[in-house]
């Protein structure tokens, strides 16, 4: 019988159970006390390095992320170095409306890897976060290294101008496009251009690929980057230009080693840590709109003995 200890799954995760890993990754998704408790042990081991597929709906990320789960199983290894044998693969998914849960089911896509023992596949839902991300990301992701994963792919669900955070839960961030994506404008208000450190044209075997392309390398002309965005053509149906997109991967990782790794993680755990801080102040906030105190100051309000600014002050005070 699986134990439901937090320090005991992390135990039996590490030494390959991939049922408590599964039940340590429902803690971290449930937001309750076996949720902390669980953080608190995966936030002692390294986090494993991450690369994040993003993109519009449709434009074949879990297809894609499927033939690179083949093409890293293939390689073990960022260009001989880093080896892994296992890889966790994480599916945000849009919430259900009636349970919270992952509706989309990315797995479906990829039933070529579900009985693969070194696979780990896990669909996790948005909960409504605004930019596709859910707050328990980060935190499925320390699991996943405190479960002895070196490497993880997440793949997020595409909703538009606002599929930006994964840059902040991701080193290496993958923006996937097609042919006829739309104009510069579009992927500039979709602040696409900041979070790319690659670009994939995919569907590359349909009309346009040329154009853009050109629209791509002109909107990265008009940037000064540390590191230069990489354009890579895919058809992920096929598997044509994986190897050249792990290729990239691998020289993007090789970058960012060079003395870049720690301060991008340092950043990213800045960005981790406000999120949890905005999480708490706002069910502080919800704590205090309602009682007594905050009806008052709803009168004194409609009454015109005080102002909105005071009146939050004031029960701030009080809490």
């Amino acid at each position: 019988m699986i134990p439901r200890d937090p320090k005991e799954l992390v135990e039996l995760a590490r030494g390959g159970s991939r049922t408590a890993l599964a039940r340590l990754l429902t803690y971290v998704e449930s937001n309750g006390p076996a949720h902390a408790a669980t953080a608190s042990l995966a936030y002692r081991v390294p986090a494993p390095y991450v690369v994040g597929l993003t993109g519009a709906p449709g434009a074949g990320k879990s297809t894609l992320t499927d033939r690179l789960i083949s093409c890293a199983l293939a390689h073990g290894s960022f260009a001989g170095q880093h080896d892994f044998s296992e890889i966790g693969v994480l599916c945000i998914d849009p919430s259900s409306p009636f349970s919270g849960g992952a509706i989309l089911g990315d797995r479906i896509r990829m039933q070529g890897h579900a009985t693969n023992e070194h696979v780990f596949i896990r669909s996790m839902a948005t909960r409504g976060h605004l930019g596709g991300l859910s707050l328990a990301v980060p935190d499925a992701l320390r699991v996943l290294g405190a479960s002895r994963f070196t490497f993880a792919l997440v793949e997020t669900v595409g909703v538009g101008q606002m599929e930006v955070d994964i840059a902040s839960a991701a080193d290496t961030t993958i923006v996937v496009t097609n042919p006829g994506w739309g104009d510069s404008m579009q992927a500039s208000k979709a602040g696409l251009l900041e979070v790319a450190d690659i670009f994939v044209i995919n569907k590359a075997d349909r009309p346009g690929v040329r154009e853009t392309r050109r629209d791509l390398e002109q909107m990265l002309d008009l940037g000064v980057h540390e590191w230069r965005p990489l354009i890579v053509e895919t058809v992920a149906n096929t598997g044509v230009g994986t190897d050249e997109l792990w290729a990239a991967i691998v020289e993007h990782r090789t970058f960012i080693e060079d003395g870049r790794l720690d301060e991008h993680r340092r950043t990213r755990m800045k960005k981790e840590l406000d999120k949890v801080l905005s999480a708490l102040l706002r069910s502080k906030v919800a704590d205090l709109a309602h009682g007594v105190s905050y009806d008052a100051q709803v009168d004194a309000l409609l009454a015109g003995t005080t102002d909105p600014y005071r009146a939050a002050e004031t029960l701030l005070a009080e809490s």
